[in-house]
């Protein structure tokens, strides 16, 4: 069964057209803010994920916006990929260097949305992304696919490397928790849910 989803969200400040497959495809992402393009493409790579994002925002005002709503539309399409998550694995929990970066990342599939970011991000912009965007891009996606989420950098000094090591910790939880467990006949949990 594909587990697909397309989300077309358009705001008084952002038009967004995503597309995604968990198991895999075409990866090419269009935002206007290069550095998240950068992101979403190794989002792909990292979580074997057919990925299509085009964004058009006000980025005369900033990336906030775009940022913000290109995860919320990744959020929503990881929900309805997802459909009833029987199967799945559920939990994940990866620790990814990038040099002198460390990203843990820590995912429950749990119908429940939360997100704990903790980094300690210099204050720069990169490629036009404000590095304090990450928080709110992670936020975004965690609620919207109602994931449990917890992301951190525990150490790192370049802020390049600390958001990718995230975005990549990101993927490969992602990636395994999402993934279809051979061994599991129905939702993997006691409540026979996860959806709410």
């Amino acid at each position: 069964m594909p587990r697909t989803a397309q989300i077309d969200r358009e705001t008084g400040e952002t038009r967004i057209a995503l597309v995604l497959d968990l198991d895999g495809g075409e990866a090419s992402a269009r935002t206007g803010v290069g550095f998240l393009d950068h992101m979403l493409d190794l989002l792909a790579r990292h979580g074997r994920l057919g990925l299509l994002v085009k964004a058009d925002g006000d980025l005369e005002t900033g990336s906030h916006h775009t940022v913000e709503d290109v995860g919320i539309a990744l959020g929503q399409a990881i929900d309805a990929a997802l459909g009833d998550r029987a199967g799945i694995r559920r939990y994940a929990h990866v620790e990814i260097p990038m040099d002198e970066a460390l990203a843990r990342c820590s995912i429950d599939v749990s119908g429940r949305p939360y997100c704990r970011f903790s980094s300690d991000l210099p204050p720069v912009t990169i490629g036009g992304y404000e590095a304090e965007l990450t928080e709110e891009f992670f936020r975004a996606v965690a609620t919207n696919a109602k994931l449990t989420l917890h992301l951190s950098n525990p150490y790192g000094a370049n802020a390049h490397h600390m958001i990718e090591a995230c975005f990549k910790a990101f993927a490969r939880a992602l990636r395994h928790a999402v993934s279809i467990d051979p061994e599991e006949t129905g939702v993997p949990s006691t409540k026979g849910t996860l959806t709410t």
